[in-house]
């Protein structure tokens, strides 16, 4: 997917501008991503080659072990079934085609398995329940900080979304954290700032520091962790979208869009369902009041409209779906009607 614009524009008065985030996950129009970032507050480069987790491996490897297994009983089959050989100067079964015992259709390779992200298994779930999340205090100056608050958080969100993904017969690797001070929004003119970004072939969230730093210079001090807690579940969101291979597949339609529009809406879903997803995150932890739920989401997307991250109507109302309602379906945002997902 190439980048799209996307950035923490201009705030309501008398509110904090709204954070943002890289390829799913912006405020405003942000810088182009360094190559390999992913998603997050902000817009995606386009995606490597989708990275195998080592559940992919596990499978495919007992697939094979299992495929093997068949074939020689198969072979086995053929050389006990098969009528003796005999004398070829006989003129006996020997000078038969032995062709005769095999299937061409065995040669045919598998049909791809095709993904209908409108229709997704996953929102049959009922929503995670919630794991009673012990925050750390955040410091979101401090790099030293962050690592703690991020492997909590992490942690939390694991223990959240993990048991509906084995609903689903998927066995993931948990992202990693990381906290980075190069600012990939440095140099460039548009407004918008990267807070943090997944890299889906990586399996890793990163936070920016000096953004982070900047932003809560305007985040009163008893919402800081509720703040980043949110800016963290929309990224493990984009986790959820990976490991269900709905993000690779959003990367595929946003690649067949035949025009920069219907490019951008392809992105908007894919944002706003990570945003539902923070909302799903904001509930589960257990750490949150509804007062502070609402609180946070007015200081996350309270701000300006996005063209990569959907209308501060939308983004607020995708985020409050996913803290209210029961099933995952709730989060569906590509079986959306267009005004849903502006």
């Amino acid at each position: 997917m190439d980048s799209t614009p996307g950035g923490a524009g201009t705030p309501a008065p008398g509110r904090p501008p709204a954070p943002q985030a890289v390829p799913p996950g912006a405020w405003s129009a942000p810088p182009p991503m360094p190559p390999g970032h992913q998603s997050g507050y902000y817009a995606p480069m386009p995606p490597p080659p989708p990275r195998r987790s080592s559940a992919t491996v596990w499978v495919t490897a007992g697939v094979s072990a299992f495929t093997a297994a068949v074939a020689l009983v198969v072979c086995v089959a053929l050389v006990v079934n098969s009528p003796a050989a005999t004398d070829p100067a006989s003129g006996g079964a020997a000078n038969r085609d032995p062709s005769q015992y095999y299937s061409k259709e065995m040669d045919a390779r598998p049909s791809a398995v095709e993904l209908d992200i409108t229709a997704h298994p996953a929102y049959d779930l009922a929503m995670p329940e919630e794991v009673g999340c012990d925050l750390p205090d955040l410091q979101p100056q401090s790099d030293q900080s962050w690592k703690k608050f991020s492997g909590e958080i992490g942690d939390c969100l694991s223990d959240l979304w993990q048991p509906r993904l084995e609903e689903l017969g998927l066995r993931t690797e948990p992202p990693t954290f990381h906290v980075t001070e190069d600012n990939p929004d440095a140099g460039s003119a548009q407004e918008g700032m990267t807070l943090a970004y997944y890299e889906h072939d990586k399996l890793s969230i990163t936070v920016v520091l000096p953004n982070v730093t900047e932003l809560a210079r305007e985040v009163p001090d008893e919402h800081q962790e509720g703040v980043w807690s949110a800016l963290l579940g929309h990224e493990y969101g984009h986790h959820v979208q990976q490991s269900t291979g709905i993000l690779d597949a959003s990367y595929e339609m946003s690649g067949q869009a035949s025009t920069e529009s219907e490019e951008l809406e392809v992105l908007r879903r894919t944002e706003l369902q990570a945003e539902c997803m923070g909302g799903v995150a904001m509930r589960g932890l257990g750490t949150f009041d509804d007062a502070e739920i609402d609180k946070v989401n007015e200081f996350l997307n309270g701000g300006s409209d996005l063209p990569t991250h959907g209308t501060s109507q939308n983004r607020q109302h995708w985020f409050d779906r996913g803290v209210a309602l029961d099933t995952v379906d709730a989060c569906n945002t590509f079986d959306a009607p267009a005004v849903q997902v502006r």
